[in-house]
């Protein structure tokens, strides 16, 4: 499954550096391992996407009753290698 996301600018720029490698989000779409983040720079303030995305692959996802203190209703997704 790949998944289409936006992502703000800061954070774009860390998972293209290599500097984040996860991704905390609301868990609604049934992320898996396996599955692709298709990661699409955005910038809320102009509503506007700057043309800049990325494919990552999840390894891992933990959810909030695994993780005391992760919000009910939301995940941590370990981040494999960039694809695109």
């Amino acid at each position: 499954m790949i998944h289409e996301l936006k992502t703000w600018p800061r954070y774009f720029q860390m998972v293209l550096n290599g500097s984040k490698r996860f991704e905390l989000r609301k868990d609604d779409r049934k992320y898996q391992p396996g599955d692709y983040l298709h990661l699409r720079e955005y910038v809320p303030k102009d509503d506007r996407y700057t043309g800049e995305e990325l494919v990552v692959m999840v390894n891992d996802v933990i959810r909030n009753l695994e993780v005391p203190g992760l919000s009910e209703g939301y995940c941590i997704m370990s981040l494999g290698t960039t694809v695109i």
